[in-house]
């Protein structure tokens, strides 16, 4: 157990026996009256989030989840199979567990996987990754100068907004949080 004073990002809190993960956190201590922690929590299984007010001081309970940099090695059906780079132990990841991180993951690619009583709990990818454009239409000459977007498709099959000037076999850095362009890749 711990107290509401010790949370931070990416930690596992077992709530009314569910599993939550902190997205944000934030310490308040108001004029008037006892300080307060505003956070803000990701449920595990389904992904919804939520707002959450803890006095300052109140105990948490904390899950233990082990973190693991995991190789993504195909698609299984419904799972994703992925492989401990360190123990070359082979996980089946559900479909809903990868969630959103799908959109930008690759063969081979390494992920940060959460384990939590044998079973993986979340995935998560570097902050950006390298990709290459399959699919763009050409840019309009004319329309170069307003600093547009128009969207692209990525060799993962997900679509995002990238500048005009951009074609096809370009290779681009993209967020995997929010999915927006970063920059282009120079090889």
């Amino acid at each position: 157990m711990a107290t509401s004073n010790d949370l931070k990002n990416g930690l596992v809190l077992n709530i009314d026996g569910q599993l939550w993960t902190v997205i944000e956190f934030q310490h308040v201590k108001p004029g008037k009256g006892g300080a307060f922690v505003r956070s803000k929590l990701k449920n595990v299984l389904s992904g919804k989030v939520v707002d959450r007010t803890f006095n300052a001081g109140v105990k948490v309970e904390i899950e233990q989840v082990d973190r693991r940099d995991m190789q993504y090695l195909y698609r299984d059906g419904e799972d994703w199979v992925f492989m401990d780079v360190s123990s070359f132990e082979q996980y089946q990841v559900p479909d809903a567990v990868v969630g959103d991180s799908s959109r930008f993951l690759l063969e081979n690619q390494v992920a940060n996987v959460s384990i939590h009583n044998d079973s993986p709990i979340i995935v998560e990818l570097p902050a950006n990754v390298e990709l290459t454009i399959t699919y763009t239409e050409p840019g309009v000459q004319g329309d170069r100068s307003t600093g547009g977007s128009k969207p692209a498709t990525l060799e993962t099959g997900a679509e995002i907004q990238v500048p005009l000037f951009l074609e096809s076999d370009t290779k681009v850095k993209v967020d995997t949080r929010d999915g927006s362009y970063l920059g282009r890749v120079n090889d």
